[in-house]
């Protein structure tokens, strides 16, 4: 979510104007559909917290705050639209979701111990099922922070005023994910866990 001057966007938003709430959706969906899809895991699920991002944002934009930044505000309300959700979900249905994240979404895990092996597009494919079923096992808070630091690539800071927690908690959050991920990993070419160079 870009870093571009919004003053101007916002000020028409807050002055109830239509056309610049579908300048926003049309700048936003996309990235905010993404987010929603890594955080859910699922496509069904992911186009009903987007829907409910850009109704909150409608709902709420009086309550941004002047000199915040637009895409902080929208990852923070995906992020809880995205809890909200689940919350909502029964649990049986929780457990059927296929988690299949993008096949591209992976930035770093292709830099593993075997990254530059001859087959490396081969063991992309099974690389990518493999962080799915590894992310799918985390907790939601590990599986939040693995993706606003791995795939959206914000700092520390970002990800803690999105999680609504300390940078402290984010560390340890990030730590045990990792940690998961790895092991999952580690399977791939019977390596251990520490053998797998993941950051």
């Amino acid at each position: 979510m870009g870093d571009i001057d919004e003053s101007d966007l916002i000020e028409r938003l807050k002055a109830g104007d239509r056309a610049a709430f579908r300048e926003l959706v049309e700048n936003h969906k996309k990235t905010v559909y993404r987010l929603a899809f890594d955080l859910t895991g699922n496509h069904l699920d992911a186009e009903d917290v987007s829907q409910d991002v850009f109704i909150r944002v409608f709902r709420h934009i009086q309550t941004f705050r002047e000199g915040a930044r637009l895409g902080s505000w929208l990852y923070r309300i995906t992020v809880n639209a995205s809890r909200d959700h689940h919350r909502r979900k029964p649990r049986e249905a929780r457990a059927a979701s296929s988690v299949s994240l993008s096949a591209d979404r992976a930035p770093d895990l292709e830099t593993a111990a075997w990254s530059d092996q001859p087959e490396k597009s081969g063991d992309a494919v099974l690389l990518q099922a493999r962080i799915d079923r590894a992310l799918a096992a985390v907790s939601k808070q590990e599986r939040e922070a693995f993706v606003l630091r791995h795939y959206e690539e914000l700092d520390l800071k970002s990800i803690a005023e999105a999680m609504d927690v300390s940078v402290g908690s984010v560390k340890s959050y990030l730590f045990r994910g990792i940690r998961k991920v790895r092991k999952e990993l580690a399977g791939m070419r019977g390596l251990a866990p520490s053998e797998v160079r993941y950051e």
